[in-house]
């Protein structure tokens, strides 16, 4: 099967990749095209973007959680029906999780899915250097097919044609457009990265202004004929969706609101193809959970920059709490964990009252707290698995954690390098890390989650 694809590159993190591939998106879609977006690795807030442009959900696709094999049968889920399928690189092109391994790159992500790379490159207070810049991107690693260039930060008409020029000349890759300082189309940026489009005083507005630059700079023709030349998808064997979708099983009450907004999409479609009905509720703003379910979700997000709202509606804790007691499965990852400790501190200093599934005081910290993968053993049972499982995963998270000496909560030992930390907080069949987690890449994971949700609900 066809699937004309391309992959959005920078020389670094800044270089411009999200909003000119949200602009990109939002342009093509107006002309009447179905786009897959696709995000490199874990971010959660670039898809944002994404996902508005081209009003179809934007997918991680993470190398270093999956192999070669699921990371090309999950493109291919999410791609099949498309026109086009956007995938947003991460970083630098070749900037991978461990350096000088490249595993965890967007060019990594690049070999894997055979797809042709377009760079971003910065060319502001550049001449010929820029020549310099993309001939070694383009001949760093053979295998990847750089097929064209994106100049950004430019001042001038007179600039890109100095630039283009040399680039052509010089490296033989092909100059496709161009976009000019704007500060109109900056991404405002926060502690964890850009802002999310309903932060940003207008997600709409700043995709459109991209795309109305791109449609008077760039030579979107040019990209489509890269992506539409694109070579078969290699073969792979399917893993995560192996067999058919499950009935329905149990509801699982998934947290969604502005303080909870971190998932991968493709963990919920896991969830539902193993027999989940996902039911939303929101810590902000529902009086309890949602009725008959067998099993809470929560994601990542923000709970710190909400923790009064959080705080304020103690009739949700009580009863998330009281659901914990009683044996529901209650799983949480990222910066869901905070949500489920007895305290937050935020960044004030002020103390807020959480939902106490578990003991402790998490603490909003001016300097981020972890960044990474991270390899994990279980030192005893948890809802994840038994004593001994492993996970792989990524933190990145601003939170301390003090268990107030309640150490034996701890079910899991993180290793990074030499780095080793403890977590998985485990009491009765509530689970919380700050480890997420591809359900992809350890399919025990939910399918345990998902039989103490449908054990629960039957005792009821």
């Amino acid at each position: 099967m066809s699937f004309p694809r391309l992959v959005i590159a920078g020389t670094c993190s800044g270089s411009g990749k999200t909003v000119f591939t949200a602009g990109l998106l939002d342009l093509l879609r107006s002309r009447g095209m179905a786009v897959q977006p696709f995000k490199a690795g874990q971010d959660f807030i670039d898809p944002a973007y994404h996902t508005l442009a081209a009003r179809r959900p934007c997918r991680n696709l993470d190398t270093m959680m999956l192999s070669g094999d699921g990371v090309r049968e999950l493109f291919a889920r999410a791609a099949t029906g498309a026109d086009l399928s956007v995938i947003e690189g991460v970083m630098g092109l070749y900037d991978g999780a461990a350096p000088p391994n490249e595993r965890g790159s967007t060019a990594d992500l690049a070999r894997e899915l055979d797809a042709p790379v377009v760079l971003m490159v910065n060319g502001r207070g550049m001449g010929r250097s820029a020549a310099a810049v993309v001939l070694g991107f383009a001949d760093f690693d053979p295998e990847v097919r750089l097929y064209g260039v994106i100049l950004n930060g430019l001042g001038s008409e007179g600039h890109y044609r100095l630039l283009k020029h040399v680039i052509e000349e010089d490296v033989g890759i092909d100059v496709l457009g161009w976009l000019p300082q704007d500060a109109g189309i900056v991404v405002p940026e926060r502690r964890m990265g850009l802002a999310l489009p309903d932060e940003s005083q207008g997600g709409d507005r700043l995709i459109t202004a991209s795309a109305n630059l791109i449609a008077k700079h760039v030579d979107v023709e040019a990209l489509l004929k890269v992506a539409r030349e694109s070579p078969s998808l290699p073969p792979f064997r399917a893993t995560v969706f192996a067999g058919p979708a499950r009935e329905v099983r149990a509801g699982i009450a998934i947290a969604k609101d502005d303080a909870f907004s971190f998932y991968d999409r493709d963990n919920l479609d896991i969830l539902e193809h193993l027999g989940a009905e996902l039911v939303p509720f929101s810590p902000l703003s529902d009086r309890s959970l949602p009725s008959g379910v067998g099993g809470v979700y929560i994601g990542g997000g923000m709970p710190d920059e909400y923790a009064q709202g959080l705080e304020d509606n103690a009739a949700l804790r009580s009863d998330l709490r009281a659901a914990a007691d009683a044996g529901m499965p209650v799983l949480a990852d990222g910066a869901g964990l905070v949500y489920l400790v007895e305290r937050l501190v935020d960044g004030s200093g002020a103390v807020h009252e959480m939902a106490g599934v578990f003991p402790g005081t998490a603490r909003s910290e001016e300097r981020r707290q972890a960044l990474g993968y991270w390899d994990g053993r279980f030192e005893r049972a948890a809802l994840p698995g038994a004593k001994g499982t492993k996970l792989r995963g990524r933190m990145f998270h601003y939170f301390s954690y003090d268990s107030g000496g309640n150490d034996d909560l701890f079910s899991m030992r993180l290793e990074k390098g030499e780095s080793t930390v403890r977590d998985g907080l485990a009491r009765k069949s509530a689970f919380a890390s700050f480890l997420t987690v591809h359900f992809g890449s350890n399919p025990s994971l939910p399918e345990r989650f998902l039989d103490r949700a449908e054990k629960h609900k039957g005792r009821k």
